[in-house]
């Protein structure tokens, strides 16, 4: 019995030092596996990276490139835009556009060169672009027309125009919203969309202006001597200019009236202050010299009873 144990222990050994063998075989044969598939996919992965690191060289130069070229292009943009006297608003706005508009290009000159699939980007981009200014019409197209003002220049600061029923002076013109300062201190912001539609008078635009005025006198008034009236107090004020030549001359016969028309020219800043003047003055003149100014007058005549 003792003989037939130690037997089968010495079997049992061997059979466990077989599988041992077996499995550490098993086990390196796996680690050699794995060793050579990873060794595998790092070498395609290095052959991939030796292929295409001239594309990646050529496209980080295009890109490190691009944006020194865009940055030297927003700033001699912003040193155009600063010599045409744009509101300073206007120029930080304009050259940061075109400062990501060009990035953007960049960017997509980068992409293009790696070989990446462009046609999904523009895409992308386009449907964005599309929602974004559908969502934002109005603003844009009063950022449309800040740049048309700020770039066609039908008026600038200081200047008094007439735009949208409100004269004054013009005092900002921002991206978005022209500032104007009325005559009675009211300010009022005009979207710039309105602004491109409407028509605009700039009473500035030339050094001189016209003043148009109108004086009635009676039927029984001499209009001979109305209009020397006129013409003396003209000679007199030194705010008219004498070129052109003032106007007076009669205009029309009204129900109760004849009406002379009084043309002078003056420059632009003297305009207000001679208007009133020449008001005042033919009125008192006209009181001392005996011309009638007439008003409104309904004769009612009332017929017997019969």
């Amino acid at each position: 019995m003792t003989g037939l144990y130690s037997l089968t222990e010495e079997a049992s050994e061997v059979i466990a030092s077989e599988a041992a063998e077996e499995t550490t075989g098993e086990v390196i044969g796996s680690i050699q596996e794995s060793v050579e598939e990873t060794s595998g996919l790092i070498g395609d992965a290095l052959g991939y990276v030796q292929r295409a690191l001239p594309t990646v060289i050529i496209a980080l130069v295009i890109l490190i490139v691009g944006i020194l070229i865009s940055k030297l292009i927003a700033k001699l943009v912003g040193k155009a835009v600063t010599k045409s006297n744009v509101n300073g608003a206007a120029k930080s706005f304009l050259v940061s556009l075109i400062k990501i508009i060009l990035y953007i290009a960049v960017i997509i000159m980068a992409l293009s060169v790696l070989k990446v699939p462009m046609s999904s980007i523009i895409t992308i981009l386009g449907a964005a672009g599309l929602a974004i200014s559908l969502a934002l019409q109005n603003c844009l197209s009063n950022l449309s027309g800040g740049f048309i003002i700020l770039f066609t220049k039908p008026f600038t600061a200081g200047d008094i125009i007439e735009l949208d029923e409100s004269v004054g002076t013009v005092r900002d013109i921002g991206i978005f919203y022209t500032k104007i300062i009325t005559f009675d201190n009211k300010t009022v912001f005009i979207p710039n969309g309105k602004v491109t539609e409407a028509k605009i008078v700039n009473y500035t635009e030339t050094p001189t202006r016209r003043i148009d005025l109108s004086f009635d006198i009676s039927y029984s008034a001499d209009f001979g001597k109305a209009r020397e009236v006129i013409l003396g107090i003209i000679a007199q004020e030194k705010l008219i200019l004498k070129t052109p030549e003032p106007i007076v001359r009669m205009s029309s016969h009204n129900n109760s009236s004849v009406s002379i028309d009084v043309l002078v020219w003056v420059n632009n800043a003297d305009y207000l202050t001679e208007r009133y003047n020449m008001t005042e003055a033919v009125k008192a003149a006209f009181d001392d010299s005996g011309i009638e100014i007439p008003f409104p007058q309904l004769d009612i005549h009332v017929k017997d009873k019969i």
